[in-house]
């Protein structure tokens, strides 16, 4: 228990007397038996308190003396109050002869605050003045009654109780004769210690509260508990019993929630409300009743809550946490200055375990830190795999949605949703997400070879390939075994895409097919059936031309000699004898079509066949025929009647007659002619020759075409058989003829004569 430190006596307080010797007239009287007094050799720690509302316990008032002092107003027995003492009295403090010198010790301070007195000598005999009387009553004496009311004075030795506080004489009868009512004195010897002196001048036995006046203490007044006055009743002792005044409950100024700070400091009880108020549940102003500082922390832990919960992949924001955390320390710094001289409301053993509590307690924002982290970390991941989750079903709506669609098209999807598939399934193995990806890239092949499954084999031979060429692109263990399985439906989708076309007439579509079956597959079955099937393919287009059937010979010849040309371009097929049918098929195609153009009248067309055909096939049989056909078609071309009948193959038998052909020109001449028999001869220009009229017509008007000596003439000569003969010559350019410029003629030729025929040139000049 803290007293408070005003308990101690004054700083001033007089030196004490050793009032364990009595001094002249203080023998106690012959009837007071020795067990009345206190034990010789005890100390006791005197507690002086003021009386409520009473002057405080260091000031002394003027007329005060000391205790060990005569008393300054002291008078003899038979003095009249009042009245002045005589002038050749001693001095207050002067000290009898017989007195035995005085040696008091200093009191000693206790760690509460107040004073220790020490014991009286051994062997001194009698209680010491400051000791508590018995327990449970002591004698009583006289307060001097010399002593003005109020004031503090050394009580007479008569014996009668006053109203002091003075030491008793050896028959435990207080001073009183120079002692009024209300005042404190010395007691005598009759006294029993210090005590307060009521109105009759009866001094109390021990220590207690005056009984009325200056003094009133701490007992219990006419006014109630601990009033003025008066000894509470429920303390025997108190005010006469002779024992000390109970202790105060706490500290003067503490209290529930201190901050009075006249308490005890307490660092640890202050360490352990300021833990308390940072286990976020304001605790610390709960153990200090302060229920406005912990409304203030419930309030922002709620507000925490509201926020925090449920735990996002967000978190909560750093200004939420950053201001919460300032509300804890401000609580804890707070609470930790209202805990430091705080006088809690919880027993002893309560407080040993505030501490280790508020410790404890700090698990609670630590486990909740902790908890809330785990459900955070759980929120992330969760948003996290639904992220891959995401993107897994972005890969699978492109598919899905180029299902069926044309690879090309659909191609940039695919390949954007393998990725996706295949970094899911490398970069968060783990995941959800990356589980599902097989059971994708199952999906993923049957989407793509959906043509295969539909038959659609030229829209399935690029995803075909692609699937075939995915380990070249996709992690040998994100794709398995799934592009295995892909060369028979690949190679068969070539074949019956190359057949398709063969049969849509796109051969080299059909052509493109085969040839990359043969380059990829060139062990495949399919190999043997393509050549099987563009072999006899060839060869039925050929045959009408072979058997001569066909209707239009010059179209079936370019359709053939197309399909032809595809089919010995094909690598990796034996196709030899197929394609040397159709060279024969086509060489008969193009000498009908020469042949068919002609009848039809078609003779420019008919020339250029017949000159394509005798070029291209020098050594055919038929290649003087396609010539006679060619010479027969130029001249028709200028003169129809020449084409009336087609050339003949033959050379007629019989008689023929000459027809000697001179060049009368100065450029060189062809003549082509066609009747019985068909040709052409060439003469070279005659350089002494001149064209025909205009200025040689004037000049010579008799001159003749070939007029001159024969030998001047380039020369050729014709065996003619008989017949109607269409003759064309055409000049080669030069002089004056026009290069190209051409005359038609018709002949009879009869048998028996000879023919001459001279090719000239007119002109205006």
């Amino acid at each position: 228990m803290g007293e408070d430190p005003n308990d101690a006596r004054p700083e001033h307080a007089p030196p004490k007397l050793d009032l364990n010797k009595p001094g002249p007239g203080d023998e106690p009287p012959a009837d007071r038996p020795p067990a009345d007094r206190p034990p010789a050799g005890s100390g006791e720690t005197v507690m002086i308190r003021p009386a409520r509302g009473g002057t405080p316990r260091d000031a002394t008032p003027a007329d005060a003396v000391p205790a060990d002092a005569a008393p300054r107003d002291a008078a003899p027995r038979d003095a009249v109050p009042g009245e002045a003492a005589p002038a050749d009295a001693p001095p207050r403090d002067a000290t009898p002869a017989d007195a035995a010198p005085r040696d008091p010790a200093p009191p000693q301070a206790t760690p509460t605050g107040s004073f220790r007195l020490p014991a009286p000598a051994p062997g001194a005999g009698g209680a010491a003045p400051w000791e508590a009387p018995p327990q449970n009553g002591g004698s009583t004496g006289t307060a001097a009654s010399a002593a003005p009311a109020g004031s503090f004075g050394p009580a007479d030795p008569s014996g009668t109780s006053g109203s002091g506080f003075g030491p008793a004489d050896s028959s435990g009868t207080a001073a009183s004769a120079a002692a009024p009512a209300g005042s404190f004195g010395p007691a005598d010897p009759s006294g029993s210690g210090f005590g307060p002196a009521d109105s009759s001048g009866t001094a109390g036995s021990g220590f207690g509260p005056p009984s009325g006046g200056f003094g009133g203490g701490f007992g219990a007044g006419a006014g109630g508990p601990y009033g003025h006055g008066q000894a509470p009743a429920a303390a025997p002792g108190w005010a006469g019993a002779g024992t000390l005044p109970p202790p105060p409950s706490a500290p003067p100024g503490s209290g529930p929630g201190g901050g009075g700070g006249q308490g005890e400091s307490r660092p640890l009880q202050a360490v352990a409300v300021g833990l308390l108020n940072l286990s976020c549940l304001g605790l610390g102003y709960v153990l200090l009743r302060q229920w406005i500082g912990a409304a203030v922390c419930w309030a922002a832990t709620a507000a925490l809550l509201l926020l925090a919960l449920p735990a996002d992949a967000d978190g909560v924001p750093l200004g939420v946490l950053v201001g919460y955390g300032a509300v804890l320390l401000a609580a804890a710094a707070d609470g930790a200055r209202r805990g430091l001289r705080a006088s809690l409301s919880v027993g002893a053993a309560a407080r040993r375990l505030v501490l280790p509590l508020a410790v404890v307690l700090l698990a609670v924002p630590a486990g909740g830190a902790v908890a809330y982290g785990s459900a955070r970390d759980e929120a992330r991941e969760e948003a996290f795999q639904q992220s891959l989750l995401a993107r897994l079903a972005t890969a699978d709506a492109l598919v899905k949605a180029k299902e069926g669609s044309r690879f090309e098209v659909a191609e940039s999807d695919y390949t954007t949703a393998l990725d996706t598939y295949e970094k899911l399934a490398l970069d968060h193995p783990g995941s959800r997400a990356a589980k599902l990806v097989p059971e994708r890239l199952d999906a993923y092949v049957t989407s793509v070879s959906k043509p295969y499954a539909d038959k659609k084999y030229c829209d399935a031979v690029d995803p075909l390939k692609h699937l075939r060429g995915l380990p070249d692109t996709v992690d040998a263990k994100v794709l398995g075994d799934r592009a295995d399985g892909f060369d028979e439906p690949l190679a068969q989708s070539l074949y019956e895409c190359g057949a398709g076309e063969l049969g849509r007439d796109s051969t080299a579509a059909a052509h493109e097919a085969f040839t990359e079956l043969a380059a990829t597959f060139p062990e495949s079955v399919y190999v043997g059936r393509t050549e099987k099937l563009v072999g006899d393919g060839l060869r039925k287009a050929a045959a009408p031309l072979s058997d001569g059937s066909a209707s239009d010979p010059c179209a079936t010849t370019e359709e053939v000699r197309t399909r032809r040309s595809g089919v010995a371009g094909l690598k990796g097929y034996e196709l030899s004898g197929p394609v040397a049918d159709a060279d024969r098929a086509i060489q008969k195609g193009v000498f009908s079509c020469g042949t068919k153009q002609f009848r039809d009248e078609e003779y420019s067309d008919a020339v250029k066949t017949m000159d394509q055909y005798a070029k291209d096939y020098p050594k055919s049989p038929q290649t003087a025929h396609a010539r006679t056909i060619s010479i027969a078609a130029q001249i028709a071309d200028h003169e129809p009647a020449a084409g009336k009948k087609l050339p003949s193959a033959t050379v007629p038998g019989g008689s023929r007659m000459p027809m000697v052909v001179s060049n009368d020109g100065k450029d060189a001449v062809e003549l082509l002619y066609t009747g019985p028999v068909t040709g052409k001869i060439t003469l070279r220009a005659c350089g002494t020759c001149t064209n025909y009229g205009g200025i040689r017509g004037a000049v010579d008007p008799d001159a003749k075409p070939c007029g001159g000596a024969s030998s001047k003439y380039p020369k050729a000569t014709l065996q003619l058989p008989a017949g109607t003969y269409h003759f064309l010559q055409r000049r080669a350019g030069g002089g004056f003829a026009v290069a190209g410029e051409t005359k038609s003629s018709k002949a009879e030729i009869e048998p028996g004569y000879t023919y001459t025929n001279c090719l000239y040139v007119t002109s205006g000049l």
